[in-house]
C-alpha cells in the first residue's frame, strides 16, 4: 500500500525546490491530506494537492499533476499552471 503521507510530504518539498512557489499548508492530520501551494507574487493564485492511494497527485479542482513515481514532475507541473502572467 502506498503511504500518501510520505508522498505529499515528499510533494510539498519539491514544491519548495520552485522560486516562485511557497508552501501554505502541510495538513497530513486532515481527512482527506492535502498541501496548499501558492504562487510567491499572488495572494489568489493557489491550489490544494491531495495524493490518492493509487499515487496521482490530484488538484482541488481534478486536474492529475503526476504520480508518485516523478513527484518532481508533478510539482513542477504544478509551478507551471500556478505562473504569474505579466501585468
Amino acid at each position: 500500500m502506498l503511504d500518501t503521507l510520505s508522498c505529499l510530504e515528499r510533494f510539498a518539498g519539491a514544491a519548495r525546490q520552485h522560486a516562485d512557489l511557497a508552501v501554505q499548508t502541510v495538513a497530513l492530520s486532515s481527512d482527506p491530506a492535502y498541501v496548499c501551494v501558492r504562487n510567491r507574487f499572488s495572494n489568489t493564485l493557489f491550489e490544494t494537492v491531495t495524493c490518492c492511494p493509487e499515487g496521482n497527485f490530484i488538484t482541488s479542482w481534478g486536474y492529475r499533476l503526476g504520480t508518485a513515481d516523478n513527484i518532481e514532475d508533478a510539482a513542477a507541473r504544478l509551478a507551471y499552471l500556478l505562473a504569474a502572467l505579466p501585468a
